[in-house]
């Protein structure tokens, strides 16, 4: 399915007046061109719902919500046959011709197309493709986390749901077994990640072979019903809940742990580097593109990262003077990792003091952007199996009836410190990926690829830029929380050396632990599970900064050209309102914005 589903993957507010100025909305009349662009982009937009029928559930089309996609190789060659020519025709389409989000949207399509080439060479007639990927299966990604997050998505209000539940689960035989077969193909040909961040896979799959079916992780919809429902429904559905943990479900996660322990884990290699995969340097640069949709260079950005780490260094060490701890750096952050005043002790504390920093933010909003999305969100405590991995955002859908939920890890509350919440919250929920992607959901005017697209630099650039507006919202008050806002922001600048040092330049995994430990007020547990995300996603923590230092230039532009008239919400709306885009296609909407805004009166 489309990577970007699960990542975050991966939305945005202004006036119909500001949105119509940034890129006119109300087109002439249709010309060919304009004609032929509808027509190829809302049908390859049906094509992926059909294709991918967890992503169209995910964003709350219900009309695949009773199969999983079709994984084998068969599937990946027609994928690939049908993108091919997709992009064949888009290019055949006068561009010049497109006005508006139109040309917008032509920009967009022909910068994915791009990319994706640049993979459709380096896989060749393997059963990989931008949307296929080699890698199924890691401590990061994949069925066993996909699944459960799928559930969350699907609606659980008519007898029918269940039943289309029932339905998936009863797929998901075949479909691991087609997932198997892919990273069989990955041992035949080389494309395989290194062995040693998947050491915790097996214990992760090992979830989901619960041997009382009532208490397993996907049998949870039928522990509750609709009052609607009589009761000889719920029996019915609870009886084939139970039957399809123990029937599809334990079984088929049985044979992928056993898979992966046997022979797949054994063949994994033992070098850590992407450049090192069959595609050599250029699959880690088309990583590198295709991430942060950018065309620098490994070195341009292991340069750019160690400049942006002395920065901040310089930063922290100034923060953690002005509270008047008298040791050094180390001894400091051992300090507020481990002091019982820096810590919790329940869990419910920690989601208390989420709740708080994020019902005082909404209430600033109004002050940097013109309009607001309309659908809520909640914070709401990560699920136990999902361990010590990062908090994240679950993105809401109107459509569904969904609102979008900060998941915040709660899991290990007296290891977890309060410092680094105020920021956390800004990138999570509001103004970050809350805000941009609810409003992106609600915009007029853009085809529905837009508005549940996304692009990694732009998504999580604009949630590290979020970050930094806490200051100007009233947050960073007392100097541990600024001194968190900071460390934050190290640990996406360090994300910049240590991946470009471990998929360029012969970095070892100590060694970019130590230099996460030393640089980014790490904990030994933190640095290993970062480092170890670094190497199963190549060139994916680079966008974080990439996109923040793109943003903040663009905001630095248009003050100064714009001078007094230059207004922050507006900015911050130019930024949004186009939905998500590529940098270089932000770079050219914002200058377009700035020259508008000279003209105004």
């Amino acid at each position: 399915m489309p990577a970007h589903l699960f990542r975050t993957p991966f939305v945005v507010l202004f006036s119909a007046l500001i949105a119509c100025v940034a890129a006119p909305l109300c087109q002439a009349a249709d010309n060919a061109a304009t004609v032929a662009l509808h027509n190829l982009q809302d049908g390859d937009w049906e094509w992926q719902l059909h294709e991918f029928p967890e992503f169209a559930t995910a964003i709350g089309d219900p009309r695949y919500n009773d199969r999983l996609s079709d994984q084998s190789a068969a599937a990946v060659s027609r994928r690939k046959l049908h993108q091919q020519a997709f992009r064949k025709t888009l290019r055949a389409i006068d561009v010049s011709q497109l006005q508006g989000q139109d040309s917008i949207s032509a920009q967009i399509l022909l910068s994915n197309a791009k990319r994706d080439d640049q993979l459709d060479r380096l896989y060749g007639d393997l059963p990989f493709s931008a949307a296929d990927d080699w890698m199924t299966l890691s401590q990061m990604e994949g069925i066993h986390l996909n699944l459960p997050a799928l559930m969350k998505s699907a609606p659980f209000d008519t007898v029918a749901d269940y039943d289309h539940y029932l339905a998936r689960l009863a797929a998901l035989p075949e479909h691991l077994s087609q997932l198997t077969a892919r990273m069989q193909a990955g041992m035949r040909s080389g494309w395989m990640p290194p062995a040693e961040p998947l050491q915790r896979l097996p214990e992760q799959l090992a979830t989901h072979l619960e041997s009382d079916p009532q208490k397993a992780i996907l049998y949870r919809p039928f522990l509750k019903f609709p009052t609607t429902f009589s009761t000889a429904q719920q029996q019915r559905l609870r009886d084939a809940g139970r039957a399809a943990i123990g029937q599809y479900v334990v079984p088929s996660f049985t044979r992928l742990q056993r898979f992966v322990i046997e022979q797949y884990l054994p063949a994994c290699r033992t070098e850590l580097a992407a450049s090192k995969l069959p595609g050599g340097a250029a699959y880690y640069q088309a990583m590198i593109v295709n991430q942060t949709t950018t065309n620098l260079s490994p070195t341009e950005i292991h340069q750019l990262g160690l400049r942006e780490v002395a920065r901040i260094n310089a930063e922290m060490d100034a923060t953690m003077r002005s509270t008047g701890f008298k040791g050094d750096r180390a001894a400091f952050q051992q300090y507020i990792n481990t002091d019982p005043q820096f810590t919790f002790v329940r869990g419910s504390d920690m989601l208390t003091r989420y709740r708080d920093i994020a019902k005082r933010a909404d209430a600033e909003l109004p002050r940097f952007f013109a309009e607001l999305p309309r659908l809520p969100y909640g914070i709401r405590p990560m699920e136990a199996y999902e361990g010590d991995n990062a908090a994240h955002y679950t993105s809401g859908s109107a459509a569904a009836g969904r609102a979008g939920y900060f998941e915040a890890n709660v899991n290990n509350p007296t290891k977890s410190t309060w410092y680094g919440m105020e920021a956390l919250v800004m990138h999570e929920a509001v103004p970050g990926h809350h805000l941009q992607i609810s409003r992106q959901q609600e915009l007029q005017g853009l085809p529905e690829f837009r508005k549940y697209g996304g692009f990694n630099a732009y998504a999580e650039g604009w949630a590290l830029y979020a970050e930094s507006l806490g200051s100007e919202l009233g947050f960073y008050t007392d100097p541990y929380s600024k001194f968190g806002q900071l460390a934050g922001e190290m640990w996406r600048a360090t994300r910049l050396v240590i991946d470009t040092g471990i998929h360029a330049f012969g970095w070892t995994r100590a060694q970019a632990i130590v230099y996460k430990e030393i640089n980014a007020a790490a904990s030994h547990e933190e640095a290993v599970a970062e480092i170890d995300r670094y190497i199963v996603w190549p060139g994916q923590a680079l966008g974080y900064k990439l996109g923040e230092l793109r943003i903040k230039a663009l905001r630095a532009k248009a003050e100064r050209e714009l001078g007094a008239r230059f207004d922050l919400r507006r900015f911050h709306n130019a930024v949004l309102d186009n939905g998500a885009l590529p940098l270089d296609v932000l770079d050219q909407q914002i200058a377009l914005w700035i020259a508008q805004q000279k003209k105004a009166t």
